[in-house]
């Protein structure tokens, strides 16, 4: 899955320098400051989970486990519902996402833990 990560993280990053331009330069005449920070929230967001998905995808390289891939697949899911929650409520008010925006936090806080264990649990051979 190392490329499988790869390429949605290119995906990923792509689609958040995109989103931050249409925040920088096509929200300001159609919504609020307040929307365009909550919508620039999601793309944070989105651009560190990026990152991550980049980190475990170069860590499983060396470690085999399958808490990193469980952490690339929380990391995917979670901006898919963290961000785009965020991103479906600054731009057409969807109030409904409101509980999905937590979930999607969830899920990278338990991305975040499952790569800690797997480091964790990992042996390191020492050459001397």
């Amino acid at each position: 899955m190392r490329k499988g990560f790869f390429l949605i993280a290119a995906l990923s990053g792509f689609l958040a320098v995109a989103l931050g331009a249409f925040a920088a330069h096509g929200l300001k005449s159609v919504t609020t400051p307040e929307m365009i920070a909550i919508f620039n929230l999601g793309v944070e967001y989105q651009f560190y989970h990026t990152f991550a998905l980049i980190a475990v995808a170069f860590c499983s390289h060396w470690i085999r486990s399958r808490l990193l891939d469980w952490a690339g697949y929380l990391f995917i899911v979670g901006i898919m519902l963290f961000s785009g929650s965020l991103y479906l409520y600054a731009l057409i008010g969807a109030k409904w996402t409101g509980p999905v925006t937590p979930m999607g936090g969830v899920c990278f806080l338990v991305g975040w833990l499952c790569i800690a264990v797997a480091m964790w649990r990992h042996r390191v051979v020492e050459l001397n």
